[in-house]
Protein backbone atom coordinates (compact mmCIF):
# COMPACT_ATOMS: atom_id res chain seq x y z
CA UNK A 1 0.00 0.00 0.00
CA UNK A 2 1.48 3.69 -1.02
CA UNK A 3 1.87 6.10 1.34
CA UNK A 4 -1.07 8.05 -0.18
CA UNK A 5 -3.79 4.90 -0.06
CA UNK A 6 -1.94 4.09 3.18
CA UNK A 7 -3.37 7.59 5.00
CA UNK A 8 -6.26 7.32 3.15
CA UNK A 9 -6.95 3.99 5.17
CA UNK A 10 -6.06 5.05 8.32
CA UNK A 11 -7.95 8.45 8.19
CA UNK A 12 -11.31 6.12 7.68
CA UNK A 13 -10.61 3.87 10.56
CA UNK A 14 -13.09 4.82 14.00
CA UNK A 15 -12.05 2.54 17.10
CA UNK A 16 -13.84 2.85 20.00
CA UNK A 17 -14.74 0.73 23.29
CA UNK A 18 -18.81 0.96 24.46
CA UNK A 19 -18.17 1.34 28.13
CA UNK A 20 -20.78 0.90 31.39
CA UNK A 21 -21.87 -0.51 34.61
CA UNK A 22 -23.77 -3.70 34.44
CA UNK A 23 -27.28 -3.68 32.39
CA UNK A 24 -27.27 -0.15 31.45
CA UNK A 25 -27.64 -1.51 27.57
CA UNK A 26 -24.15 -1.59 26.49
CA UNK A 27 -24.62 -4.55 24.30
CA UNK A 28 -28.41 -3.68 23.46
CA UNK A 29 -26.84 -0.58 21.82
CA UNK A 30 -24.06 -2.56 20.03
CA UNK A 31 -26.09 -4.93 18.42
CA UNK A 32 -28.08 -1.65 16.86
CA UNK A 33 -25.11 -0.30 15.72
CA UNK A 34 -24.29 -3.90 14.00
CA UNK A 35 -27.94 -3.65 12.60
CA UNK A 36 -27.23 -0.05 11.00
CA UNK A 37 -24.05 -1.93 9.51
CA UNK A 38 -26.40 -4.67 7.80
CA UNK A 39 -23.84 -6.98 9.82
CA UNK A 40 -27.25 -8.82 11.33
CA UNK A 41 -30.61 -8.53 10.52
CA UNK A 42 -32.39 -8.37 13.86
CA UNK A 43 -31.33 -7.21 17.34
CA UNK A 44 -30.69 -9.85 19.92
CA UNK A 45 -30.53 -8.53 23.64
CA UNK A 46 -29.25 -10.09 26.85
CA UNK A 47 -33.06 -11.30 27.54
CA UNK A 48 -32.01 -13.52 24.68
CA UNK A 49 -31.77 -16.51 27.44
CA UNK A 50 -35.00 -17.39 27.46
CA UNK A 51 -35.80 -16.61 23.44
CA UNK A 52 -32.98 -18.64 22.66
CA UNK A 53 -31.68 -15.36 20.58
CA UNK A 54 -28.64 -14.08 21.85
CA UNK A 55 -26.72 -10.78 21.97
CA UNK A 56 -24.13 -11.16 19.23
CA UNK A 57 -21.00 -9.78 21.53
CA UNK A 58 -22.22 -12.27 24.28
CA UNK A 59 -20.80 -15.13 22.21
CA UNK A 60 -19.90 -17.41 25.57
CA UNK A 61 -22.45 -19.96 27.18
CA UNK A 62 -21.97 -18.53 30.34
CA UNK A 63 -22.65 -15.33 28.88
CA UNK A 64 -25.96 -16.41 27.46
CA UNK A 65 -26.36 -18.24 30.37
CA UNK A 66 -26.50 -15.47 32.51
CA UNK A 67 -27.28 -12.81 30.44
CA UNK A 68 -24.27 -10.75 31.39
CA UNK A 69 -20.70 -9.61 29.45
CA UNK A 70 -17.60 -11.48 30.71
CA UNK A 71 -15.07 -10.84 28.34
CA UNK A 72 -14.35 -8.01 25.53
CA UNK A 73 -15.93 -8.69 21.97
CA UNK A 74 -14.72 -7.40 18.49
CA UNK A 75 -16.74 -6.23 16.24
CA UNK A 76 -16.35 -4.98 12.75
CA UNK A 77 -18.46 -2.66 9.94
CA UNK A 78 -18.57 -0.16 7.25
CA UNK A 79 -20.88 2.67 7.82
CA UNK A 80 -21.21 5.65 5.27
CA UNK A 81 -17.63 5.20 4.14
CA UNK A 82 -15.81 4.66 7.79
CA UNK A 83 -14.61 1.38 8.88
CA UNK A 84 -15.72 1.15 12.28
CA UNK A 85 -14.07 -1.42 15.18
CA UNK A 86 -16.44 -1.72 17.78
CA UNK A 87 -14.65 -3.54 21.35
CA UNK A 88 -17.61 -4.24 23.38
CA UNK A 89 -16.80 -4.66 26.89
CA UNK A 90 -17.64 -6.25 30.26
CA UNK A 91 -19.77 -4.29 32.33
CA UNK A 92 -19.16 -6.37 35.44
CA UNK A 93 -16.32 -4.89 37.86
CA UNK A 94 -14.68 -7.99 38.47
CA UNK A 95 -13.57 -7.81 35.02
CA UNK A 96 -12.36 -4.68 34.89
CA UNK A 97 -8.82 -5.15 34.55
CA UNK A 98 -9.83 -6.94 30.99
CA UNK A 99 -11.97 -3.65 30.55
CA UNK A 100 -9.20 -1.49 31.10
CA UNK A 101 -6.66 -2.84 28.61
CA UNK A 102 -9.04 -2.66 25.99
CA UNK A 103 -9.39 1.11 26.69
CA UNK A 104 -5.54 1.07 25.82
CA UNK A 105 -6.87 -0.28 22.08
CA UNK A 106 -9.20 2.07 21.22
CA UNK A 107 -8.79 5.56 20.33
CA UNK A 108 -12.34 6.63 21.61
CA UNK A 109 -14.84 5.39 24.06
CA UNK A 110 -18.77 5.52 24.58
CA UNK A 111 -20.01 5.63 27.59
CA UNK A 112 -23.72 4.38 28.13
CA UNK A 113 -25.95 5.43 31.13
CA UNK A 114 -28.93 4.18 32.60
CA UNK A 115 -31.28 7.58 32.43
CA UNK A 116 -32.79 6.04 35.83
CA UNK A 117 -30.08 5.69 37.70
CA UNK A 118 -27.24 8.01 36.38
CA UNK A 119 -23.79 7.61 37.22
CA UNK A 120 -23.08 4.21 38.65
CA UNK A 121 -19.88 3.30 40.03
CA UNK A 122 -18.26 1.28 37.78
CA UNK A 123 -19.19 3.84 34.61
CA UNK A 124 -17.03 6.46 37.36
CA UNK A 125 -14.03 4.04 37.26
CA UNK A 126 -14.31 3.49 33.98
CA UNK A 127 -14.95 6.98 32.89
CA UNK A 128 -11.23 7.96 34.75
CA UNK A 129 -9.35 5.56 33.02
CA UNK A 130 -10.27 7.19 29.24
CA UNK A 131 -9.48 10.48 31.11
CA UNK A 132 -6.36 9.40 31.75
CA UNK A 133 -5.79 8.45 28.38
CA UNK A 134 -7.49 11.58 27.39
CA UNK A 135 -9.46 9.82 24.92
CA UNK A 136 -12.45 11.49 23.46
CA UNK A 137 -15.74 10.22 25.48
CA UNK A 138 -19.47 10.37 23.61
CA UNK A 139 -22.10 9.57 26.23
CA UNK A 140 -25.57 7.83 25.83
CA UNK A 141 -28.33 8.38 28.05
CA UNK A 142 -30.01 4.95 27.60
CA UNK A 143 -33.53 3.72 28.28
CA UNK A 144 -35.75 7.31 27.70
CA UNK A 145 -38.12 4.62 26.89
CA UNK A 146 -38.73 4.33 30.47
CA UNK A 147 -39.64 6.51 33.45
CA UNK A 148 -35.83 8.64 33.76
CA UNK A 149 -34.27 10.81 35.90
CA UNK A 150 -35.09 14.29 35.15
CA UNK A 151 -32.82 15.10 32.17
CA UNK A 152 -31.12 18.27 33.67
CA UNK A 153 -30.03 16.03 36.61
CA UNK A 154 -28.44 13.39 34.50
CA UNK A 155 -26.04 16.44 32.77
CA UNK A 156 -25.73 18.32 36.34
CA UNK A 157 -24.27 14.96 37.52
CA UNK A 158 -22.16 14.11 35.10
CA UNK A 159 -20.60 17.11 34.98
CA UNK A 160 -20.09 17.13 38.44
CA UNK A 161 -18.98 13.51 39.54
CA UNK A 162 -16.79 13.40 36.28
CA UNK A 163 -15.87 16.24 36.04
CA UNK A 164 -15.84 16.95 32.77
CA UNK A 165 -18.19 19.75 30.51
CA UNK A 166 -21.43 18.31 28.91
CA UNK A 167 -22.95 19.56 25.94
CA UNK A 168 -26.21 17.71 25.26
CA UNK A 169 -27.03 16.85 20.90
CA UNK A 170 -30.30 16.21 22.08
CA UNK A 171 -33.13 16.10 24.08
CA UNK A 172 -35.57 14.11 25.23
CA UNK A 173 -39.55 15.27 25.12
CA UNK A 174 -41.05 13.25 27.47
CA UNK A 175 -39.93 9.96 29.00
CA UNK A 176 -41.36 6.36 29.63
CA UNK A 177 -45.00 5.94 27.94
CA UNK A 178 -45.20 10.15 27.67
CA UNK A 179 -41.97 9.74 25.70
CA UNK A 180 -42.74 11.91 22.24
CA UNK A 181 -39.13 12.33 20.91
CA UNK A 182 -35.92 14.05 20.85
CA UNK A 183 -35.20 17.62 20.51
CA UNK A 184 -32.49 16.70 18.17
CA UNK A 185 -30.04 20.78 19.16
CA UNK A 186 -27.02 19.75 16.61
CA UNK A 187 -29.38 18.93 13.83
CA UNK A 188 -31.93 21.24 14.37
CA UNK A 189 -34.96 19.22 13.69
CA UNK A 190 -37.31 17.04 16.29
CA UNK A 191 -37.03 13.40 15.99
CA UNK A 192 -40.41 11.63 16.64
CA UNK A 193 -40.94 8.30 18.65
CA UNK A 194 -43.34 7.16 16.12
CA UNK A 195 -43.70 8.40 12.98
CA UNK A 196 -46.58 11.12 12.60
CA UNK A 197 -49.91 10.94 10.54
CA UNK A 198 -48.54 11.92 7.34
CA UNK A 199 -45.77 9.40 7.75
CA UNK A 200 -42.90 11.76 9.01
CA UNK A 201 -39.69 10.61 11.45
CA UNK A 202 -38.37 14.44 11.33
CA UNK A 203 -39.98 17.66 11.54
CA UNK A 204 -37.44 20.97 10.81
CA UNK A 205 -37.04 23.61 13.53
CA UNK A 206 -37.15 27.25 13.18
CA UNK A 207 -33.47 28.67 13.35
CA UNK A 208 -34.41 31.63 15.25
CA UNK A 209 -37.48 30.52 17.38
CA UNK A 210 -36.38 26.95 17.79
CA UNK A 211 -39.98 26.02 16.90
CA UNK A 212 -41.69 23.69 14.74
CA UNK A 213 -42.10 24.74 11.24
CA UNK A 214 -45.65 24.76 10.64
CA UNK A 215 -48.21 23.26 12.66
CA UNK A 216 -48.06 19.85 14.47
CA UNK A 217 -49.87 18.57 16.99
CA UNK A 218 -46.91 18.07 19.23
CA UNK A 219 -46.62 21.87 19.28
CA UNK A 220 -49.30 22.03 21.54
CA UNK A 221 -48.36 19.14 24.54
CA UNK A 222 -46.67 20.93 27.45
CA UNK A 223 -43.72 18.10 27.61
CA UNK A 224 -43.10 19.54 24.25
CA UNK A 225 -43.06 23.61 25.33
CA UNK A 226 -40.65 21.99 28.26
CA UNK A 227 -38.15 20.47 26.17
CA UNK A 228 -38.16 23.80 24.25
CA UNK A 229 -37.49 25.61 27.34
CA UNK A 230 -35.29 23.55 28.78
CA UNK A 231 -32.78 23.73 25.52
CA UNK A 232 -33.45 27.26 24.94
CA UNK A 233 -31.52 27.54 28.48
CA UNK A 234 -29.20 25.30 27.65
CA UNK A 235 -28.52 27.12 24.90
CA UNK A 236 -27.72 30.35 26.38
CA UNK A 237 -26.72 29.42 29.96
CA UNK A 238 -24.88 25.58 28.99
CA UNK A 239 -21.23 25.33 27.70
CA UNK A 240 -20.67 25.63 23.99
CA UNK A 241 -19.69 23.34 21.75
CA UNK A 242 -16.07 22.73 21.57
CA UNK A 243 -14.34 20.23 18.92
CA UNK A 244 -10.84 21.28 20.49
CA UNK A 245 -12.24 19.86 24.08
CA UNK A 246 -13.91 16.56 23.30
CA UNK A 247 -10.73 15.83 21.01
CA UNK A 248 -8.73 16.48 24.36
CA UNK A 249 -11.95 14.22 26.41
CA UNK A 250 -12.72 17.42 28.41
CA UNK A 251 -16.52 17.84 26.89
CA UNK A 252 -18.68 14.68 25.95
CA UNK A 253 -21.15 15.32 23.74
CA UNK A 254 -24.47 14.27 25.48
CA UNK A 255 -27.08 12.04 23.71
CA UNK A 256 -30.92 11.11 24.81
CA UNK A 257 -32.48 7.87 23.36
CA UNK A 258 -33.37 4.17 23.48
CA UNK A 259 -31.41 1.57 22.36
CA UNK A 260 -33.88 -1.17 23.28
CA UNK A 261 -36.49 0.29 20.91
CA UNK A 262 -33.85 2.03 18.36
CA UNK A 263 -34.82 5.26 18.79
CA UNK A 264 -31.76 7.68 18.93
CA UNK A 265 -29.06 5.44 17.96
CA UNK A 266 -28.85 6.70 14.27
CA UNK A 267 -28.16 9.75 15.31
CA UNK A 268 -25.92 9.42 17.56
CA UNK A 269 -23.56 7.16 15.37
CA UNK A 270 -23.89 9.86 12.74
CA UNK A 271 -22.40 12.28 14.92
CA UNK A 272 -20.10 10.03 16.36
CA UNK A 273 -18.88 9.86 13.17
CA UNK A 274 -18.47 13.56 12.36
CA UNK A 275 -16.75 14.34 15.65
CA UNK A 276 -14.44 10.92 17.09
CA UNK A 277 -10.84 10.80 16.10
CA UNK A 278 -9.00 8.34 13.57
CA UNK A 279 -6.20 6.47 14.41
CA UNK A 280 -3.60 8.39 16.44
CA UNK A 281 0.25 7.90 17.63
CA UNK A 282 0.68 5.17 20.54
CA UNK A 283 3.58 5.91 22.63
CA UNK A 284 6.17 3.68 23.79
CA UNK A 285 7.84 2.74 26.45
CA UNK A 286 10.82 5.34 25.52
CA UNK A 287 8.67 7.85 25.18
CA UNK A 288 8.73 7.74 21.23
CA UNK A 289 5.27 8.19 19.45
CA UNK A 290 4.49 6.01 16.28
CA UNK A 291 3.03 7.34 13.91
CA UNK A 292 -0.38 5.49 12.34
CA UNK A 293 0.94 6.44 8.92
CA UNK A 294 4.38 5.10 9.61
CA UNK A 295 5.75 2.72 6.61
CA UNK A 296 6.86 0.17 8.94
CA UNK A 297 4.15 -2.28 10.67
CA UNK A 298 3.79 -2.53 14.77
CA UNK A 299 0.83 -3.23 16.89
CA UNK A 300 0.25 -4.99 20.27
CA UNK A 301 -1.65 -7.54 22.18
CA UNK A 302 -4.33 -6.40 24.60
CA UNK A 303 -6.06 -9.46 24.88
CA UNK A 304 -5.62 -13.33 24.73
CA UNK A 305 -8.92 -15.24 24.17
CA UNK A 306 -9.16 -19.39 24.44
CA UNK A 307 -11.47 -21.25 22.83
CA UNK A 308 -13.68 -18.89 20.78
CA UNK A 309 -14.22 -22.08 18.31
CA UNK A 310 -14.93 -24.50 21.07
CA UNK A 311 -14.82 -27.59 18.15
CA UNK A 312 -11.06 -26.60 17.16
CA UNK A 313 -10.44 -25.62 20.97
CA UNK A 314 -8.32 -22.61 19.75
CA UNK A 315 -6.21 -19.67 21.38
CA UNK A 316 -6.49 -15.69 19.75
CA UNK A 317 -4.16 -12.97 20.81
CA UNK A 318 -6.16 -9.65 19.61
CA UNK A 319 -3.82 -7.36 18.10
CA UNK A 320 -4.42 -3.61 18.05
CA UNK A 321 -2.58 -2.49 14.80
CA UNK A 322 -0.64 0.58 15.94
CA UNK A 323 1.30 1.59 12.01
CA UNK A 324 1.85 0.34 8.68
CA UNK A 325 -0.23 -2.03 7.10
CA UNK A 326 -0.39 -5.27 8.59
CA UNK A 327 -0.37 -8.23 5.60
CA UNK A 328 -1.69 -12.07 6.02
CA UNK A 329 1.88 -14.57 5.50
CA UNK A 330 4.03 -11.37 7.01
CA UNK A 331 7.28 -11.68 9.01
CA UNK A 332 7.33 -9.84 12.34
CA UNK A 333 9.73 -9.55 15.46
CA UNK A 334 8.12 -10.31 18.95
CA UNK A 335 9.80 -7.81 21.11
CA UNK A 336 10.04 -9.68 24.02
CA UNK A 337 11.82 -12.57 22.60
CA UNK A 338 13.12 -10.87 19.69
CA UNK A 339 12.27 -13.67 17.67
CA UNK A 340 10.91 -13.98 14.11
CA UNK A 341 7.37 -15.12 13.94
CA UNK A 342 5.34 -15.70 10.34
CA UNK A 343 1.79 -14.08 10.74
CA UNK A 344 0.03 -16.70 8.42
CA UNK A 345 -2.99 -17.69 10.22
CA UNK A 346 -4.95 -14.10 10.91
CA UNK A 347 -8.61 -13.21 11.19
CA UNK A 348 -11.29 -10.43 11.74
CA UNK A 349 -14.07 -10.36 14.23
CA UNK A 350 -17.94 -10.74 14.34
CA UNK A 351 -17.58 -11.63 17.73
CA UNK A 352 -17.65 -15.79 17.55
CA UNK A 353 -17.48 -15.36 13.67
CA UNK A 354 -14.96 -14.77 11.55
CA UNK A 355 -13.11 -13.77 8.50
CA UNK A 356 -9.84 -14.46 7.08
CA UNK A 357 -8.40 -11.35 6.91
CA UNK A 358 -5.79 -10.38 4.52
CA UNK A 359 -4.37 -7.10 5.01
CA UNK A 360 -5.16 -4.32 8.24
CA UNK A 361 -4.18 -0.75 8.86
CA UNK A 362 -4.12 1.02 12.06
CA UNK A 363 -7.34 0.91 13.92
CA UNK A 364 -8.23 -2.14 13.18
CA UNK A 365 -8.14 -5.25 15.39
CA UNK A 366 -6.61 -8.53 13.72
CA UNK A 367 -6.95 -11.99 15.56
CA UNK A 368 -3.79 -13.96 15.37
CA UNK A 369 -4.17 -17.94 16.01
CA UNK A 370 -1.46 -18.63 18.15
CA UNK A 371 0.04 -21.74 19.38
CA UNK A 372 1.62 -20.17 22.86
CA UNK A 373 3.98 -17.40 21.24
CA UNK A 374 2.00 -14.26 22.69
CA UNK A 375 1.14 -12.76 25.87
CA UNK A 376 -0.66 -10.18 26.78
CA UNK A 377 1.01 -6.56 26.41
CA UNK A 378 3.54 -8.07 23.49
CA UNK A 379 4.70 -5.68 20.83
CA UNK A 380 5.10 -6.86 17.48
CA UNK A 381 6.60 -5.02 14.77
CA UNK A 382 9.12 -4.47 11.16
CA UNK A 383 11.63 -3.03 10.34
CA UNK A 384 15.39 -2.28 12.32
CA UNK A 385 13.69 0.60 15.18
CA UNK A 386 13.26 -1.49 17.95
CA UNK A 387 9.42 -0.92 19.46
CA UNK A 388 8.04 -1.59 22.91
CA UNK A 389 4.70 0.09 23.23
CA UNK A 390 3.47 1.25 27.14
CA UNK A 391 2.43 -1.73 29.24
CA UNK A 392 -1.08 -2.63 30.42
CA UNK A 393 -2.60 -2.16 33.66
CA UNK A 394 -2.95 -5.40 35.52
CA UNK A 395 -4.35 -5.94 38.59
CA UNK A 396 -2.99 -7.20 41.78
CA UNK A 397 -5.38 -9.99 43.16
CA UNK A 398 -7.41 -9.60 46.55
CA UNK A 399 -9.37 -12.97 46.52
CA UNK A 400 -7.70 -16.41 46.42
CA UNK A 401 -8.57 -19.94 46.04
CA UNK A 402 -6.69 -23.21 46.21
CA UNK A 403 -7.94 -25.76 43.27
CA UNK A 404 -7.47 -29.32 41.47
CA UNK A 405 -8.79 -31.56 39.68
CA UNK A 406 -11.75 -33.14 41.15
CA UNK A 407 -10.68 -36.21 39.00
CA UNK A 408 -7.06 -37.21 38.92
CA UNK A 409 -7.35 -39.22 35.79
CA UNK A 410 -8.21 -36.13 34.43
CA UNK A 411 -4.81 -33.94 34.93
CA UNK A 412 -3.89 -33.68 31.15
CA UNK A 413 -7.29 -31.28 30.54
CA UNK A 414 -6.93 -30.15 34.09
CA UNK A 415 -3.45 -28.43 33.08
CA UNK A 416 -4.19 -27.48 29.71
CA UNK A 417 -7.46 -25.61 31.07
CA UNK A 418 -5.92 -23.69 33.53
CA UNK A 419 -2.65 -22.80 31.81
CA UNK A 420 -4.92 -21.53 28.68
CA UNK A 421 -7.46 -19.50 30.81
CA UNK A 422 -4.80 -17.94 33.09
CA UNK A 423 -3.42 -16.55 29.89
CA UNK A 424 -6.46 -14.32 29.08
CA UNK A 425 -5.44 -12.56 32.41
CA UNK A 426 -8.57 -12.64 33.93
CA UNK A 427 -7.10 -14.93 36.89
CA UNK A 428 -3.55 -15.14 37.97
CA UNK A 429 -1.90 -18.36 38.96
CA UNK A 430 0.37 -19.39 42.07
CA UNK A 431 2.39 -22.47 43.04
CA UNK A 432 2.58 -22.66 47.14
CA UNK A 433 6.43 -23.09 47.52
CA UNK A 434 6.82 -25.80 49.81
CA UNK A 435 3.82 -28.22 48.65
CA UNK A 436 3.58 -27.11 44.92
CA UNK A 437 -0.16 -26.53 45.63
CA UNK A 438 -2.08 -24.42 42.68
CA UNK A 439 -3.62 -21.06 43.71
CA UNK A 440 -5.38 -18.97 42.16
CA UNK A 441 -5.83 -15.05 42.81
CA UNK A 442 -9.06 -13.00 40.90
CA UNK A 443 -10.34 -9.38 41.38
CA UNK A 444 -13.56 -10.76 41.84
CA UNK A 445 -15.59 -13.96 43.09
CA UNK A 446 -17.21 -13.92 39.45
CA UNK A 447 -13.93 -14.67 38.20
CA UNK A 448 -13.47 -17.85 39.67
CA UNK A 449 -17.12 -18.90 38.98
CA UNK A 450 -16.19 -18.06 34.91
CA UNK A 451 -12.87 -20.22 35.45
CA UNK A 452 -14.88 -23.08 36.79
CA UNK A 453 -17.87 -23.03 34.11
CA UNK A 454 -15.33 -22.49 31.33
CA UNK A 455 -12.76 -25.61 32.51
CA UNK A 456 -16.10 -27.75 32.84
CA UNK A 457 -17.53 -27.25 29.38
CA UNK A 458 -14.63 -25.86 27.58
CA UNK A 459 -11.81 -28.83 29.06
CA UNK A 460 -14.09 -31.32 30.37
CA UNK A 461 -12.72 -31.06 33.70
CA UNK A 462 -14.49 -29.92 36.86
CA UNK A 463 -12.20 -28.91 39.66
CA UNK A 464 -12.60 -28.23 43.12
CA UNK A 465 -11.73 -24.63 44.87
CA UNK A 466 -11.53 -24.04 48.17
CA UNK A 467 -11.64 -20.56 49.34
CA UNK A 468 -8.73 -18.58 50.93
CA UNK A 469 -10.59 -15.17 51.36
CA UNK A 470 -8.73 -12.11 51.07
CA UNK A 471 -5.66 -11.91 51.22
CA UNK A 472 -2.90 -9.22 50.78
CA UNK A 473 -0.21 -9.80 47.53
CA UNK A 474 3.75 -8.57 48.21
CA UNK A 475 7.06 -9.42 46.06
CA UNK A 476 9.84 -10.16 47.41
CA UNK A 477 13.17 -9.79 45.80
CA UNK A 478 14.65 -13.11 45.46
CA UNK A 479 17.87 -12.03 46.52
CA UNK A 480 16.15 -11.46 50.32
CA UNK A 481 13.98 -14.51 50.58
CA UNK A 482 14.50 -16.83 53.26
CA UNK A 483 11.61 -20.07 52.73
CA UNK A 484 11.61 -20.21 57.05
CA UNK A 485 9.67 -16.56 56.74
CA UNK A 486 6.39 -18.34 55.82
CA UNK A 487 3.72 -18.94 58.55
CA UNK A 488 0.07 -19.36 58.39
CA UNK A 489 -0.37 -15.62 58.43
CA UNK A 490 2.03 -15.30 55.11
CA UNK A 491 1.90 -17.84 52.92
CA UNK A 492 5.05 -17.94 50.55
CA UNK A 493 4.12 -19.09 46.58
CA UNK A 494 5.92 -18.17 43.27
CA UNK A 495 4.15 -16.93 40.35
CA UNK A 496 3.93 -17.56 36.91
CA UNK A 497 7.24 -16.11 36.57
CA UNK A 498 8.58 -17.81 39.62
CA UNK A 499 9.24 -15.05 40.97
CA UNK A 500 7.75 -15.38 45.12
CA UNK A 501 5.91 -13.28 47.02
CA UNK A 502 3.68 -13.90 50.09
CA UNK A 503 -0.22 -13.70 50.55
CA UNK A 504 -0.85 -11.99 53.69
CA UNK A 505 -3.89 -13.05 55.67
CA UNK A 506 -4.41 -9.23 56.86
CA UNK A 507 -2.61 -5.58 56.74
CA UNK A 508 -1.89 -6.68 60.75
CA UNK A 509 -0.17 -9.47 59.35
CA UNK A 510 2.02 -7.46 57.13
CA UNK A 511 2.98 -4.95 59.81
CA UNK A 512 3.85 -7.63 61.95
CA UNK A 513 6.04 -9.46 58.93
CA UNK A 514 7.31 -5.81 58.12
CA UNK A 515 8.48 -5.15 62.33
CA UNK A 516 9.98 -8.69 62.41
CA UNK A 517 12.30 -8.54 59.14
CA UNK A 518 12.55 -4.60 58.72
CA UNK A 519 15.31 -4.71 56.07
CA UNK A 520 13.26 -6.90 54.17
CA UNK A 521 11.78 -4.74 51.04
CA UNK A 522 7.96 -5.97 50.14
CA UNK A 523 6.33 -4.67 46.50
CA UNK A 524 2.78 -4.11 45.79
CA UNK A 525 3.11 -4.89 41.64
CA UNK A 526 5.91 -7.26 40.54
CA UNK A 527 9.17 -5.53 39.02
CA UNK A 528 11.36 -6.55 36.14
CA UNK A 529 14.18 -6.85 37.95
CA UNK A 530 12.08 -9.44 40.17
CA UNK A 531 10.98 -11.88 37.28
CA UNK A 532 15.32 -11.56 36.11
CA UNK A 533 16.34 -12.33 39.60
CA UNK A 534 13.54 -15.14 40.53
CA UNK A 535 14.68 -16.69 37.28
CA UNK A 536 18.57 -16.72 38.16
CA UNK A 537 17.48 -18.49 41.33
Amino acid sequence: MQNKELEQAVSKRRTFAIISHPDAGKTTITEQLLLFGGVIRSAGTVKGKKSGQFAKSDWMAIEQQRGISVTSSVMQFDYQGKRINILDTPGHEDFSEDTYRTLMAVDSAVMVIDAAKGIEPQTKKLFQVCRMRGIPIFTFMNKMDRDAREPLDLIAELEELLNIEAYPMNWPIGMGRDLRGLYDIYNQRVALYHPDADGRQYLPLDKETGEIIGDHPLKKESIYQQALENTQLLLEAGNQFDTAKIAKGEQTPVFFGSALTNFGVKTFLENYLEYAPAPAAHKTQDDDLIEPVASEFSGFVFKIQANMNPNHRDRIAFIRVCSGEFERGMDVTLERTQRKLRLSNSTEFMANTRESVESAVAGDIVGLYDTGNFQIGDTIYTGKRHIKFEKLPQFTPELFVKVDAKNVMKQKSFHKGMNQLVQEGAIQLYRTYLTNDYVLGAVGQLQFEVFQFRMKNEYNSDVIMEPMGEKIARWIDPAQLDEKMSSSRNLLVRDQNDAPLFLFENEFAERWFKQKYPDIKLTEKLSTNMVSASKKH
